[in-house]
């Protein structure tokens, strides 16, 4: 996918689930959305990792697959505090947060800081960079500001 320089884009859609396994048959079954690729966000390979402005030694698993031009994304929480164990306390499963694609997100950030929003988790794996913003008092969303940048192959698929 492609992004012209400047333009917004928002590219994601997620959904927290408390089984991820259930979670992409459930949505391959009932709306032919697949392939999903899975990944599990973990030191090493997830680097500075951050929640609430501390280090963070948290761990997810993650479903990706994309719907056109929108990336769906399936999450469930495996161990740690974070944005994600704070949603399922609050509301259960259910749509979490969208993404936006920025060029530069170091400039956003600051944007964002300058009109009283923070980042509330973050962390890099591979050459993707995500941004969670503390918009949900606000707006009653989260919402992600992410480079899309490269990651490795995934560790399954499902389905096979």
């Amino acid at each position: 996918m492609k992004k012209k320089p400047g333009v917004r884009k928002i590219i994601q859609i997620a959904h927290v689930v408390r089984d991820i396994d259930e979670a992409m048959k459930r949505y391959y079954d009932i709306l032919n959305i697949g392939p999903w690729s899975v990944y599990t966000f973990a030191p090493p390979a997830l680097r500075e990792c951050m929640f609430r402005g501390k280090p963070s030694d948290a761990t997810w698993r993650l479903a990706i697959t994309w719907v056109g031009d929108i990336q769906f994304e399936l999450i469930q929480n495996l161990s740690g505090e974070t944005v994600y164990t704070h949603f399922l306390e609050k509301k259960g499963e259910g749509i979490h947060h969208i993404k936006e694609w920025v060029d530069d997100c170091a400039a956003s950030i600051e944007e964002y800081r300058a009109k009283g929003v923070d980042v509330i988790q973050s962390g890099k794996f591979d050459d993707d960079e995500f941004y969670y913003l503390d918009l949900e008092p606000k707006l009653g969303i989260l919402y992600e500001l992410g480079n899309n940048g490269t990651i490795r192959s995934p560790e399954r698929v499902y389905p096979e």
